[in-house]
């Protein structure tokens, strides 16, 4: 009699991925933190960084199906290598920029670099690395470990405002990113666990199989009101507590802790945001192999929908904007494992950088939109109120597009 030796959750491969994500997400995260220091010291509208950053996110979801097409043909390591290159390249020459239009085009490279460090390439390599019994977790150990990365990102960005210059936070953020780099000769993934046909099926044929299929186009719809929310509230949450959130009272828990000012409260909202989805995120990952992940993914969607309807609805305290940071992060970056893995179930995972990549540039696409318009509407109506809306209906209609969703494997035609 044989007995089937257990695969190992924790591989090399999920241990390096994790730290690669957590240093990238953490830089990545901090940005909010700098939307008012830059604005003041050069005087600009909140629109001109704010277009910076959503510059960034679009070129993120340009760069995801890029990156992933580079790992499938050239490997993972020269892709990751390469993204990290970028990334750091984009945060020094963003460090001396000094005009608005300097800032937007460098931080072109700061998304590619993201591209390259981030979900499409790690979590394909991770997937392919895992068995089956244990894809859906390591999908999302790997995810939340970029939540880990949220947790301190902002607070550490703004404890290195207090004592230097933003530039000199740019530069400490482009050696941090450079030294993940001496972990990668550990991420050896194997070969793709992949049928015969799906070997031979070469990657313009299942690409145009699944622009073919309505759930593929659904799970891309779908996508949107994720970047749109995520990507507004890391960008604007933190200017958004520091003005439109009541004072924090001398005396209180809040000040007792060493958090006596808003814009300390807002650094600190996105740090707990990401502690929060960390428990989120491995929770969908329990849940995705037990239970359809289109139904996942709607009830996610619905929940961030009537959290947001519900702050944005009561008086903004700092009560009440832990309560949002902890109900929303609980459901942050929740539907990540669950949508790279309904990818992969769907259409295999010998391309699944590049399928999943292109579903994530409509996440990108509503980061651009969510980051540009919290700048742009601030500017015209002088707070977040009406910005802040939109993502309430975008979040609703993501819940609905995902019923239709037909999850069964979408096989090669025979030959």
């Amino acid at each position: 009699m044989t007995h089937k030796t257990a695969t190992p959750l924790f591989t090399p491969v999920l241990i390096v991925g994790c730290i690669i994500m957590l240093v990238s997400f953490a830089i990545r995260a901090s940005f909010g933190v700098f939307q008012i220091p830059i604005a003041e010291e050069f005087g600009w509208l909140r629109t001109e960084f704010s277009l910076a950053i959503a510059i960034q996110n679009l070129a993120w979801g340009i760069g995801q199906p890029l990156f992933g097409a580079v790992a499938e043909r050239m490997g993972d390591r020269r892709a990751i290598i390469l993204g990290a290159l970028v990334y750091a390249a984009g945060l020094v020459l963003s460090s001396f920029a000094v005009s608005p239009a300097a800032h937007q085009m460098y931080e072109v490279l700061v998304g590619f670099g993201i591209a390259g460090t981030g979900f499409g390439v790690i979590l394909a390599v991770v997937g392919r690395a895992s068995s089956d019994e244990n894809r859906s977790m390591s999908l999302a150990i790997a995810t939340a470990a970029g939540s880990a990365g949220q947790v301190f990102g902002a607070p550490v960005a703004e404890w290195l405002l207090s004592f230097m210059s933003w530039q000199s936070v740019f530069i400490t953020f482009a050696v941090a990113i450079l030294a993940v780099l001496a972990f990668l000769p550990l991420m050896r993934a194997p070969a793709p666990p992949a049928g015969r046909a799906e070997l031979q099926e070469s990657m313009g044929t299942i690409l145009i199989r699944a622009f073919r299929d309505p759930s593929y186009t659904l799970i891309f719809l779908g996508f949107f009101s994720c970047g749109y929310q995520l990507a507004f509230i890391t960008a604007h949450f933190p200017a958004l507590v520091t003005e439109m959130c009541g004072p924090i009272l001398p005396g209180g828990v809040l000040h007792s802790v060493g958090i006596t000012s808003t814009s300390a409260l807002g650094a600190v909202a996105i740090s707990l945001i990401g502690l929060a989805n960390i428990a989120g995120t491995l929770a969908a990952g329990w849940a995705g192999k037990r239970y359809s992940k289109k139904y996942l993914l709607a009830g996610i969607y619905t929940g961030r929908t009537f959290i947001a309807a519900a702050f944005i609805l009561t008086p903004i305290t700092p009560e009440t904007v832990l309560l949002f940071s902890v109900s929303m992060g609980a459901l942050w970056l929740a539907t990540v494992p669950l949508t790279s893995g309904l990818v992969a179930h769907l259409y295999g995972l010998r391309y699944m950088g590049t399928l999943y990549g292109i579903v994530f540039f409509s996440h990108q696409l509503g980061s651009f939109l969510g980051v540009w318009l919290g700048g742009r509407l601030y500017d015209i109506y002088g707070d977040y109120t009406f910005v802040w809306w939109v993502g309430v209906g975008v979040g609703a209609f993501s819940a609905i597009v995902h019923l239709p969703v037909k999850e069964r494997t979408v096989r090669a035609p025979a030959i």
